[in-house]
């Protein structure tokens, strides 16, 4: 029988039983019998969390902005309901029996809950609640215990896959190993999470492809084992391959959850210098990895995808593969000319020679291969994922289209990176 830890909290009764409650509570909250309360509370509550959301809202898309992104207005809308529902408990403190107030207060806590049960649904962070209360779990692996010197490697002739080599050995661990790990080098980033699959644990050991990942921005490494389940989806994959799978590394391309360097070098950080050099000199130091250039891949989900296209284009003697997961049309702060103006000083030549798609129009990547994934109802990167797709088609890139019934949302990201696994396999010389 499915756990009730398993239960969707995307899709399905939860999600829809709690917005349900939130209405049935805030209609008991709003509702008396007071004529005062109807002129003179209610409408000074209703109004001023109205006015604060909206201030709130053009504060952030306006002024603060940081993200290109303006703010999902359910999520606007159900801040609003949360604000509005712990208003008018408070009001109702003043007056009525004691086991009234104490409802009024547990109502407004359950529309504070309903509200993050239906924004965890719109980004679809946490698909059930087992997924939610691993965040309270540690079972991270020192990387000096997790990675230790090989004694020994796998060799794959000419022509052959990995697996087409390797034998299951006895005693292979059922599962793979996430570590925390700081990786030095000129951008100052937050410590990478590194996901090692059974087959790693092995003597002698496997020299198995690399997937440097990036999450989106407001973001960091730990969203995609929170939102991405990584550890869940790649241990799958390699209990179905008798332990193989991909050596993940979860770069922070960001320094900070808000911050947006843009991938690149300039006063905002060497963020590009960091992906493109640091990171993958690390990893080949310090993990047994195939290091032809074909089994490197770059992915990413939003931000971390406009950086995925930015490194195929300006790093593709390191990296021979990328999956962008809903990038961006191209490096953004907000618009183009902010992005100039704030980056590069207002020379748009300067923009233009870092821009992907202008590289793109230049130049010809035939050795490079790629997978660009859109979420069929994201309205604002349905278009761009789109048009990245067709430059990356045009400048001889051996490139896949695939579009998913979602928004841009986690729903999204972990599909497209899993349902790309068996071509990723294929192509980095895992599996055939």
């Amino acid at each position: 029988m499915l756990s009730p830890l398993d239960l969707s909290l995307i899709n399905g009764p939860i999600p829809q039983v709690a917005t349900v409650a939130a209405a049935l509570a805030l209609t008991f909250l709003a509702v008396r019998r007071d004529r005062s309360w109807w002129t003179r509370v209610l409408p000074v509550v209703v109004l001023s969390c109205a006015l604060f959301v909206t201030g709130l809202t053009l504060v952030i898309n306006h002024l603060w902005k940081p993200w290109p992104e303006p703010l999902p207005v359910v999520l606007m809308v159900w801040l609003g309901a949360a604000l509005t529902a712990v208003a008018l408990a408070i009001a109702r403190l003043r007056s009525g029996r004691w086991y009234g107030r104490t409802f009024g207060v547990l109502l407004a806590l359950g529309v504070m809950t309903s509200a993050v049960v239906a924004t965890n649904a719109h980004f679809g962070q946490y698909p059930n609640t087992r997924a939610m209360l691993d965040v309270f779990r540690n079972d991270r692996v020192d990387l000096n215990e997790a990675a230790p010197p090989a004694n020994g490697v796998v060799e794959v002739p000419v022509g052959k896959t990995l697996a087409d080599v390797w034998t299951r050995p006895a005693g292979l661990p059922d599962k793979g190993t996430v570590s925390e790990a700081e990786i030095p080098g000129a951008f100052k980033s937050r410590p990478a999470w590194v996901y090692l699959p059974p087959a790693y644990a092995t003597t002698p050991r496997p020299r198995l492809p690399v997937i440097v990942l990036m999450a989106g921005q407001p973001g960091s490494p730990r969203d995609w084992f929170d939102g991405g389940r990584i550890l869940d989806n790649l241990d799958a994959y390699a209990r179905a391959h008798d332990g193989l799978a991909p050596i993940v590394v979860v770069a922070d391309q960001l320094g900070s959850t808000t911050a947006n360097p843009l991938c690149l070098d300039s006063k905002l950080g060497q963020s590009e210098t960091f992906l493109a050099r640091d990171v993958p000199a690390w990893i080949k130091q310090r993990l047994t990895v195939d290091e032809r250039r074909e089994a490197w891949t770059v992915a990413g989900f939003s931000q971390g995808a406009t950086c995925s296209v930015q490194l195929a284009v300006r790093a593709p003697d390191v990296y021979g593969n990328f999956i962008a997961l809903a990038p961006q049309g191209e490096p953004t702060l907000s618009t183009r000319q902010e992005t100039v103006k704030t980056v590069f000083g207002g020379d748009e030549a300067a923009f233009t020679r870092i821009n992907p798609r202008d590289i793109l129009a230049r130049q010809r990547f035939p050795r490079t291969a790629g997978v660009v994934v859109a979420g069929r109802d994201d309205p604002m990167y349905r278009k761009p994922d789109a048009e990245v797709y067709e430059a990356c088609r045009k400048a001889g890139m051996d490139v896949l289209w695939k579009e998913l019934p979602n928004g841009h949302d986690w729903n999204m990201a972990r599909e497209g990176l899993f349902g790309s696994l068996p071509w990723l396999a294929a192509r980095t010389g895992l599996t055939r």
